[in-house]
């Protein structure tokens, strides 16, 4: 049997409010990848580009936060089960680095086409 709290909208937004808390705090590739998001907002809100090029540009942006936190989440779920070096280990955390690497090349392919 799973140990689950009962499902609510409150409860589940305070566990994802904490989690991004956390990423805040401990995760220095998340916050260098926030600062990039907040630097380019400004200048995606003015810039003269039609909305829906807009609407790509901004999903790619956050596409690379969302990455970062999965690989986050994939990297501390690796340390719990073992601190020990294990090649399938070193695996789990490098498709979850591959994960991050391949959101950053979206990001570029979509802000280049948009902006060429």
């Amino acid at each position: 049997m799973r140990n689950q709290p009962k499902y609510t909208i409150i409860k589940n937004t305070k566990y994802a409010l904490s989690g991004l808390l956390d990423m805040l705090k401990n995760e220095t590739s998340f916050k260098i990848e926030l600062m990039f998001v907040i630097v380019l907002a400004p200048f995606l809100i003015l810039a003269d580009i039609d909305m829906t090029n807009k609407l790509l540009m901004f999903i790619s942006m956050m596409g690379i936060l969302i990455a970062e936190t999965i690989n986050s989440a994939i990297e501390r779920v690796v340390d719990l089960v073992t601190l020990e070096h294990h090649p399938m280990a070193g695996r789990a955390k490098d498709i979850g680095s591959s994960i991050v690497f391949l959101s950053i090349g979206v990001f570029l392919v979509v802000w280049i086409s948009v902006l060429a």
